[in-house]
């Protein structure tokens, strides 16, 4: 049967050779250069080869197309439409059934064909994916194509991205890693094919798994990078998304320290207050407990030593005051020079502070025997602490601190310039506090300035049947509740 013939056989799905551009029959004949010449080499079928090859390929859902070995389109299926007019954009027009594709792709589809690779064509922002299958004894090359749009665009994104981005197999292989992860590939020691290391690998895909919005931190050539893994079941692979948190980190990390020395300088409750923008923080406490204690004959240790020793033990000396100071729950307020003040019940709102400044008091004793320096100096304290009303406040704008004034504050100075190397002396308001839970002495009347005759106490110890201040968590600090007993404090209840 002629080719002609075969035409009338297949009437009812084909056409003449100047069909319609996207015709979805196969023709049986088509020009050899020009429409009106015959071809030669055209596939010669029957009529019931014609329509079992063509009934298939019409009714996929993907591009199926047909090219005789000269390059002329024989056959495309309804959903080659798009893939058509890809090809034939470099001149500028779709190609149609009995016309030649062009020279430049007939050649890329045979060389693709000869290693059974495939072509991409892109069309109206959609990609296709084409498989050309030559079939040399029907003298024709079938081109099988996919809508690969959504997948490269997934590809083209994270090219894209300015973050870096990776993709790795369920395997914990990595498969691709765009531009901007080149930095991160490297300090991991990774490259496409390349297997992660077990610990990562592990933890990204149990977190891809479980859909942890929580990214992992890794350290990666000197820069710290968040990554977030995200499953992406429809193409089997788990997308890792980076960010480079290097300076968000480092901000962290002053933003710490800026923190604890502001911290060394204010009260937490009064930095937060200052951290807000209140202007002016001037408060009254009607009941605080104060401590100070001052090194006996300091003037004759600092002409005694080289300035880097004397820094170098009273350095020793404030940091085991400071230990005592967050062990009890106080506040240190400052030193100034070789002096340090302490209160208690400033900022934490229990009512037993003033058990606790002197349970402080009575350790700072055995803190500086401690202290190897200290015992060869020969270095005492004179202790004062007194209980009352104050009012604190921050003052200055630039090297701004926390003072206390009132009474009370002098007051518990006195005590202290006043008192006994190596004592604890306190008024009589403390010694009525602490009566029943410590040992106190009288002293009896002493001279105070501005007072007249006072009566003081020395603070000896705690009663055997009270324990010692047990230490407590810094947390605790500036937690409010008045009235509550501090849980570094003794047994004791009501005012302190």
């Amino acid at each position: 049967m002629h080719g002609r013939d075969l035409g009338r056989a297949g009437a009812g799905r084909a056409g003449a050779v100047d069909a319609p551009a996207y015709y979805s029959g196969m023709v049986p004949r088509v020009p050899n250069g020009s429409p009106d010449d015959a071809h030669g080499r055209s596939a010669v079928l029957s009529g019931a080869q014609i329509s079992a090859i063509n009934r298939f390929p019409d009714d996929n859902p993907n591009p199926v197309m047909r090219v005789d070995l000269d390059g002329h389109l024989i056959y495309a299926n309804p959903a080659s439409a798009g893939v058509l007019r890809a090809i034939g954009a470099g001149v500028g027009v779709g190609v149609g059934v009995g016309e030649c594709v062009p020279a430049e792709v007939l050649a890329r589809c045979r060389e693709a064909a000869a290693v059974r690779g495939f072509l991409e064509f892109v069309s109206d922002n959609r990609t296709y994916a084409v498989w050309p299958v030559l079939i040399e004894d029907l003298g024709f090359m079938n081109l099988y194509g996919t809508d690969v749009t959504a997948e490269r665009a997934i590809v083209k994104f994270p090219d894209q991205n300015p973050n870096p981005v990776l993709r790795i197999d369920w395997s914990g292989r990595l498969v691709y890693a765009n531009p901007a992860s080149a930095a991160l590939t490297a300090g991991l020691g990774l490259a496409p094919g390349a297997a992660l290391a077990a610990d990562l690998r592990e933890t990204l895909l149990g977190r891809a798994r479980a859909a942890d919005p929580n990214p992992l931190e890794v350290e990666a050539g000197g820069r710290t990078y968040a990554l977030l893994p995200v499953d992406v079941p429809e193409f089997g692979f788990v997308n890792v998304y980076g960010t480079d948190v290097t300076a968000v980190k480092e901000r962290e990390r002053l933003a710490r320290e800026n923190e604890r020395l502001l911290l060394n300088i204010l009260p937490a409750p009064i930095a937060q207050r200052l951290r807000d923008g209140e202007p002016l923080i001037a408060d009254r406490f009607d009941d605080v407990t104060l401590l100070f204690a001052d090194v006996v004959e300091f003037t004759r240790l600092s002409s005694a030593l080289s300035p880097s020793e004397l820094v170098s033990v009273l350095n020793d000396v404030f940091t085991a005051f400071d230990g005592l100071v967050d062990r009890y729950g106080l506040e240190k307020v400052k030193t100034i020079g070789d002096a340090y003040m302490v209160v208690g019940g400033l900022t934490d709102g229990f009512a037993d502070h003033t058990a606790r400044v002197a349970d402080m008091a009575l350790a700072l004793t055995a803190a500086v025997d401690r202290i190897d320096a200290a015992v060869r100096l020969g270095i005492r304290f004179r202790i004062g602490i007194n209980c009352g009303p104050v009012i604190a406040g921050v003052i200055g704008s630039k090297k701004f601190i926390y003072d206390i004034w009132g009474d009370a504050v002098n007051l518990a100075s006195r005590m202290e310039s006043l008192g006994a190397p190596g004592r604890i002396q306190v008024t009589q308001a403390v010694k009525d506090r602490l009566e029943g839970r410590f040992r106190l002495e009288s002293r009896g009347l002493i001279e105070v300035k501005g007072k007249g005759p006072t009566p003081a106490w020395y603070l000896l110890a705690r009663e055997r049947s009270q324990g010692e201040a047990r230490a407590r968590p810094a947390s605790s600090r500036g937690a409010r509740g008045a009235g509550r007993e501090h849980p570094a404090a003794g047994s004791s209840t009501g005012p302190g």
